[in-house]
């Protein structure tokens, strides 16, 4: 059996076919964003690849070129803005009902849309974000030094992420805090002066690989994430961080997320309070990495998670 696994988005495929079971044969076809490579370049190397079923990241292009060159059973792969927003483009919505309408089966990364991927195909399911354990695992919490540093770990956009609303909770926080953050995002210019107003200790870095993520996490007291009411999904960053053993301040609806062990946040006054309970009190602290560990790695650890994609494969190809 051939599996053809097509575009990624945040390392979910990449993860994925590392943990497949050796008797499998698997090709992972990636692209760049140079013009050529996203259009006529994709579409040769889709055209020419021979799989027993195909697996494709994000409902764009790449599902379209796959669904028109006739390969199938074709597998979709919704990763949350594709139905949040580029369904309702203008440009390019209609592609995306396309795919929905014509892919064997919809696989969805966040709860959150599923109702969304369901209205058009009633195969759509919910599929948690992979980790991958050999990169992300616990360590000790560093030890208490004059000031806790947290990583604020998603790029700067106050709409999406409410980085804004995480770093003024972060002021609030009476104990001593240094904050390391990425100088990235729409909103970085923003999030600098925003910074200065506030008077906090922050030190903004490069981005760097997937694969280091790790040294990020474990040299923090404590991950934030995201918070943006009314876009509570579960990021990759929250679920590496808590696979890390940290504690983690990350908005998630209790609705879509009721056994995740991380709080509905409403606004920076109550975000503030959760952040110091989780710096001072180091039994708090504890059970919060117990509660998150136990959590991820039964639900999105990649071992587990390619299991529940070959079951789901399995019909398809019969």
């Amino acid at each position: 059996m051939k599996i053809v696994m097509i575009n990624d988005c945040a390392y979910v495929g990449e993860t994925l076919l590392k943990y497949f079971p050796s008797d499998i044969e698997k090709q992972h076809i990636k692209r760049t964003r140079g013009l050529w490579n996203k259009t006529f370049g994709i579409a040769y190397k889709i055209l020419r690849a021979k799989g027993d079923l195909y697996h494709v990241h994000y409902l764009l292009q790449d599902c379209y070129i796959a669904q028109h060159l006739g390969k199938k059973p074709l597998v979709g792969h919704a990763h949350g803005s594709d139905l949040r927003e580029t369904l309702r483009s203008r440009k390019w919505g209609r592609i995306v009902k396309s795919n929905l309408r014509s892919c064997n089966k919809i696989l969805v990364a966040q709860p959150t849309v599923l109702s969304v991927a369901k209205e058009y195909n009633e195969t759509a399911e919910y599929f948690p974000i992979p980790f991958d354990p050999e990169i992300f695992f616990p360590k000790a919490l560093p030890e208490k030094k004059p000031k806790y540093l947290v990583f604020l770990a998603s790029t700067h956009d106050f709409n999406v992420k409410g980085s804004d609303k995480l770093l003024r909770a972060v002021a609030l926080v009476p104990e001593k805090i240094k904050v390391k953050s990425f100088n990235a995002g729409k909103d970085f210019e923003k999030t600098k002066q925003l910074a200065k107003e506030l008077k906090l200790n922050i030190d903004f870095i490069s981005r760097v690989p997937h694969n280091m993520m790790n040294e990020l996490f474990w040299g923090s007291d404590l991950v934030l994430g995201s918070l943006s009411v009314g876009r509570e999904h579960l990021d990759t960053v929250a679920i590496e961080a808590m696979a890390c053993g940290r504690p983690v301040v990350h908005s998630v609806t209790k609705e879509f997320f009721p056994s995740c062990p991380l709080e509905e946040l409403k606004d920076p006054a109550a975000t503030a309070e959760i952040i110091s309970k989780l710096l001072t009190s180091p039994q708090e602290a504890e059970n919060r990495i117990k509660q998150q560990l136990n959590y991820v790695n039964s639900t999105h650890a990649a071992p587990v998670l390619v299991q529940k994609l070959l079951n789901i494969y399995s019909p398809l190809l019969k």
